[in-house]
């Protein structure tokens, strides 16, 4: 796989605590990562040091391939960057803002600011001053500044942070848009569960400074599939019961009275009478939607996110 970006055991430590500590992440070429975890669990100290912005203390850092020492100006103009909140000159127009931020770069094409905008769907506020912007607006122009020299890697670090649910929405189509029609491989952290789930085609999951999984979001969706939650009065006496009489196979134990059973076309009816009249008590069987945010709580040990 052509890999954008690719760290090797990178690590941030500070005396002897360790804020990042043996991170492999891999981003693939064309795809949406989503670095996903706690705040406070690493996710900004990993982009500060995959940018540049701050030196590992051990590990290596890949983009395009090419091992990272020092930042290059030819490597770090195929990429662009929102890391935490965009600072602007807030009495200036979005167009004077990009400007500004043209002339540093030195980007030559006299389209970029408007095409900047306009990817943002920013072209038609261009007369206000940035301070009469809401934050979703904010957010939107922190991306066109740093889409504007059409960068094929983009990293942004809370993107929705503080949003209400239509700049949320608005964000979120955004970087969906960048990636299936501009081919732009994004690396997006968040500790946002359901945003995660809505965009990423690759999850990485963080927590303590650690990569505590990484896996597509098929791989989570067949990890977390439908199952029927059963809860009984004696699982050993059940599994029997339903291996020999109702060929259920495909079941897993999550304790001493509960299981997942993943044969969804079995009757919840006939599975229940066929118990009880066994005599195992059963408390609870339905079916049951898995998602991100329960293997989230699997990995990090039953604490919850935010």
């Amino acid at each position: 796989m052509d890999m954008v970006l690719k760290t090797v055991n990178l690590t941030k430590r500070y005396d002897t605590q360790y804020a990042v500590q043996n991170l492999n992440m891999n981003v693939e070429r064309g795809k949406i990562y989503g670095l996903l975890g706690r705040n406070g669990a690493g996710k900004t100290t990993t982009i500060r040091m995959v940018t540049g912005l701050l030196q590992p203390t051990d590990g290596d850092v890949f983009l395009f391939g090419e091992k990272m020492k020092t930042p290059t100006k030819p490597i770090f103009q195929r990429i662009g960057a929102l890391i935490e909140s965009p600072a602007f000159y807030e009495n200036l127009t979005a167009r004077e803002n990009l400007k500004i931020i043209a002339d540093l770069r030195g980007t030559q094409s006299k389209n970029s600011i408007d095409d900047a905008l306009k990817l943002v769907n920013l072209e038609n506020e261009t007369k206000k001053k940035v301070r009469q912007y809401s934050l979703g607006m904010k957010q939107r122009l922190g991306i066109a500044m740093a889409m504007m020299h059409n960068p094929e890697f983009i990293i942004l670090d809370e993107p929705t942070n503080g949003l209400d649910p239509i700049g949320i929405q608005q964000i979120r189509l955004l970087i969906k848009k960048l990636s299936a029609e501009n081919g732009v491989t994004v690396l997006i952290s968040s500790h946002i569960l359901s945003e995660i789930e809505q965009m990423a085609d690759k999850v990485g999951i963080i927590d303590k400074g650690v990569l505590v999984e990484e896996l597509t979001m098929d791989e989570i969706r067949y990890r977390n599939r439908h199952y029927l939650k059963l809860n009984v009065s004696d699982i050993k006496r059940a599994i029997p019961i339903l291996e020999k009489e109702l060929f259920i196979h495909d079941f897993e134990i999550v304790n001493d009275c509960e299981m997942k059973i993943y044969d969804l076309d079995k009757d919840l009816g006939i599975i229940n009478r066929m118990l009880v009249m066994n005599g195992v008590d059963v408390s609870e069987l339905h079916v049951k939607k898995g998602n991100l945010e329960e293997y989230f709580l699997k990995l990090t040990g039953g604490v919850t996110i935010g």
